[in-house]
């Protein structure tokens, strides 16, 4: 005999979640739209090469040489990740601006060896009225820093390595002085100053901007640096809310007492090839002599 009763299970029946409606789907699809731009723009921003014009104040600086016109680049990073249509559109705008000297601050390669002769080819263009000054930086002694310098060398590129000179033009002079990168611990800042007068203008090349508190007591007057890449993605501003410096300078101008600093945002990146909130630059610093 067939039975007639019929079992039911004792599991509750689930159903699939109602589909979102357009109130709560509005929020998921602003932050997948915000996710995508922020993408967007950190891929692109590598390319978006840009001026940064400043006039700096050096009371030290002779009447004869105000107005005086420096280019200054950083972080090349020749790699992979920073190809030759980068570095070649910097060289043809620092040429633009007709600068009176060129200043670079080191990282001109990342990893590899083989990028170092096409760069030091590159930046071998660079032209200036009075020369074309450089140091090192970490990235090179991790590489080789010999072959960099020797290279350099060779394009006519005047490596400053814990040493200075007296810069003469226009019938002045100052002080042009670079030390080896901080990192690796072969800064040596007295040997690059070895020779300067007291009451003489002195402008640093240094690659790692914590060399500042040591310019500020042996009195240098400006540092060129880089290194941070001017923190190559970023959401902050260089100034906090109540607009005081921030303690760590990652970009731009900034003062130790007497000593003035510039850090460059550099023109390559490391680890990945993105930049955002931090474009690369190439730096027209006009020197003024005089009080503000």
């Amino acid at each position: 005999m067939v039975s007639n009763i019929r079992w039911t299970s004792n599991r509750r029946r689930t159903s699939a979640p109602p589909p979102p409606t357009p109130e709560r789907a509005k929020p998921l699809r602003w932050i997948t739209s915000g996710l995508l731009q922020t993408a967007r723009a950190a891929f692109a921003e590598p390319y978006a090469l840009t001026v940064e014009r400043h006039t700096i104040r050096i009371p030290r600086l002779p009447l004869a040489l105000d107005h005086f016109r420096i280019v200054h680049l950083s972080d090349i990073h020749h790699s992979p990740l920073t190809g030759r249509k980068q570095i070649e559109r910097a060289v043809e705008v620092a040429n633009s601006l007709q600068p009176d000297i060129i200043a670079l601050t080191g990282d001109y390669i990342s990893h590899e060896r083989e990028y170092a002769a096409p760069c030091a080819g590159m930046l071998g263009r660079l032209k200036a009225r009075c020369g074309v000054y450089a140091v090192l930086g970490n990235h090179d002694h991790w590489t080789d820093a010999a072959l960099v310098t020797d290279l350099f060398a060779s394009e006519g590129i005047r490596m400053l390595t814990n040493e200075g000179m007296r810069f003469e033009d226009n019938g002045a002079s100052f002080w042009l002085a670079g030390v080896d990168d901080t990192m690796v611990g072969l800064e040596d800042l007295d040997l690059a100053l070895a020779g300067s007068q007291a009451d003489e203008m002195k402008l640093l090349l240094a690659h790692n901007p914590l060399v500042l508190r040591r310019a500020a007591r042996t009195g240098v007057d400006l540092v060129l640096a880089g290194h941070t890449h001017g923190g190559q993605v970023t959401w902050r501003s260089e100034t906090s809310r109540s607009g005081r410096p921030r303690r760590r300078l990652l970009r731009g101008l900034g003062r130790q007492g007497e000593t003035q600093i510039y850090v460059s945002r550099g023109l390559g990146t490391v680890v990945l090839p993105i930049r955002y909130g931090c474009l690369p630059e190439v730096a027209l610093l006009e020197l003024r002599s005089g009080e503000r």
